[in-house]
């Protein structure tokens, strides 16, 4: 691993319940708003290691394993993978904590999220330093 990426955090980047406002027609949880979340833990990882305004590059395959329901409670881990010259890599783990069975957290689904740092201008700029 590199040596310039701060150890993961103990804590994760995200945890919220979800609420009936995010479901689709079939009650579970739009995939959209777990996505959403994939992308703003991946923000919160990114910007621990390196403040800057990120864009979004890309998500690699999301693939939803377990549907999640309203009241459930989701945590999302986000680590960072990788730091190249303007972007980082963020790899996000989603747990839910099922509300019928507090004691069980089932993997939802993972994803890698590239980001690249920007300046006031909107080009892409060192994430750090120099080495």
């Amino acid at each position: 691993m590199d040596d310039r990426i701060k150890p993961p955090s103990t804590i994760p980047a995200i945890r919220v319940v979800m609420m009936p406002k995010d479901t689709n027609a079939e009650g579970t949880i739009f995939g959209g708003v777990i996505l959403s979340l994939i992308d703003q833990a991946a923000f919160i990882e990114a910007s621990r290691q390196a403040h800057h305004r990120y864009v979004t590059v890309s998500f690699n395959e999301v693939e939803f394993h377990k549907p999640v329901f309203v009241g459930d409670v989701l945590t999302l881990w986000a680590q960072t993978t990788r730091i190249g010259r303007t972007s980082i890599t963020i790899h996000v783990g989603v747990l839910a904590q099922r509300r019928t069975h507090p004691d069980v957290e089932v993997p939802v689904t993972e994803a890698d999220v590239v980001f690249v740092a920007v300046d006031e201008s909107g080009n892409p700029t060192p994430v750090l330093p120099p080495a």
